[in-house]
């Protein structure tokens, strides 16, 4: 960690030298201007072209500022939890400032804002650590796709899923905006499709899950609402056969596994509800840039690196932004009004009856939404759930950091296997 910048010149040198920071800054005219403290570092940039020099704020420029101390924690080489450019900005007057002159651009331009904090860091080993797919790969990986028609809220839907494994059935669940990509690791562990019938999913509205032929879909806003979510699950094990399966999700999926088990006890064996909470607070409409036509998908792509572990392996979590920037765009908007404002089961999570269908949380250490805290305080409301804090993992586990969070599953399969 240093809190001695590099000189302009120095620093806007290493920002035009780095191939990441190249395209971040694409079709900007501006530049970067951090207070660090007493001292001031920076580029200028024009038409995407980065040259040395501390711009004044103005039309263009993009500025972060605040006490040596705010941004201690954020340039160290392994941040410690919460310590990320986009939280340090949201933290009011305890926080860093952020300024600029139009409101939009620190979202055009926040994977370049992200990309400069990265750049000012000592570099950090692990997160540039070799990942397993290094070595000889089969030919083909293990699961296998169809497409299923389910009748959702009287539409057909054409819903893509893919499946590898024997034994006891599993339904995955991915995350908002995303798609079942995002289980793809899980499919090659042994130690795991030798007992369980693994099934992800591409939600209807994503990845190859396309929208009903019957409706006028693209003359109304997408939203998500748990009434249409929590039917694909159940529709999708009826269809399928399967006997009280397994589900398992992410995020929106960590909480409808909670929603599951609370309305409809007994259909599933067991739920694991990754990232999990009984109400996430927020405000959707806080996320200007996430479906707006003048920021692309790359804004909220940079947003969803931050929700991850600074320990997880670089090219895993660049997996997770390729994913989220391949959505349709108005998926991750649609999909969080479930996940802050429909969903909230604070006053009713008593009722879980985990002798009818057991309910297994784990919270990443470093996800700054569905927080370690707040799944504890799942926990503890939900009499007989079990509990798991994953250390060095974000809000991912699954994607960023597979090896890790195989690690912390298995235990929980276990219990899962003991029961059936």
């Amino acid at each position: 960690m240093s809190l001695d910048p590099p000189g302009a010149e120095e620093f806007a040198a290493a920002c035009a030298a780095d191939g990441e920071m190249r395209l971040a800054v694409r079709h900007w005219t501006g530049g970067l201007r951090l207070g660090i403290g007493d001292r001031l570092t920076g580029f200028t940039v024009a038409d995407g072209e980065i040259a040395a020099g501390v711009p004044e704020a103005g039309e263009g420029v993009i500025a972060v500022t605040g006490p040596a101390e705010v941004w201690a924690p954020l340039l160290e080489a392994v941040p410690p939890r919460f310590a990320q450019i986009s939280v340090l900005t949201a933290q009011g007057e305890s926080g860093l400032q952020r300024g600029s002159a139009q409101p939009l651009l620190w979202w055009q331009y926040l994977p370049a804002v992200q990309r400069a904090v990265e750049l000012l860091r000592a570099p950090n080993a692990a997160h540039g650590a070799a990942v397993s797919e290094s070595g000889p790969l089969p030919r083909h990986d293990s699961p296998v796709g169809r497409y299923l028609h389910l009748d959702l809220d009287g539409f057909d839907h054409r819903v893509y899923y893919e499946e590898a494994g024997t034994g006891i059935p599993m339904l995955l669940q991915h995350t908002a905006g995303a798609n079942s990509l995002q289980y793809r690791h899980l499919f090659e562990a042994p130690e795991i499709t030798s007992r369980f019938r693994l099934i992800a999913y591409d939600l209807p509205y994503h990845g190859k899950s396309v929208p009903p032929v019957q409706q006028r879909w693209w003359e109304t806003e997408y939203r998500l609402e748990g009434g249409f979510l929590r039917q694909v699950p159940r529709a999708l094990a009826q269809a399928l056969e399967l006997p009280r399966p397994v589900f398992m999700g992410c995020s929106v999926g960590g909480l409808l596994a909670l929603d599951l088990a609370l309305r409809h006890p007994g259909e599933f064996r067991a739920v694991v509800s990754l990232e999990g909470a009984l109400h996430i607070p927020g405000n959707r409409e806080a996320f200007l840039g996430f479906w707006h036509p003048q920021v692309s998908n790359h804004a909220k792509a940079a947003l969803m690196e931050e929700l991850c572990s600074p320990t997880s392996p670089r090219p895993y979590v660049k997996e997770v932004s390729q994913v989220y920037s391949s959505g349709w765009p108005p998926s991750f908007w649609g999909d969080l009004h479930y996940y802050l404002a429909d969903f909230d089961i604070r006053d009713r999570a008593g009722e879980i009856d985990t002798g009818l269908t057991a309910v297994h949380i784990m919270n990443g250490e470093h996800d700054f939404s569905g927080t370690v805290e707040a799944g504890l305080e799942a926990h503890q409301a939900i009499a007989g759930s079990t509990h798991t804090t994953m250390e060095d993992v974000g809000h991912f586990p699954m994607q960023e950091n597979p090896a890790a969070f195989i690690g912390y599953l298995l235990p929980v399969l276990d219990q899962i296997e003991a029961l059936a």
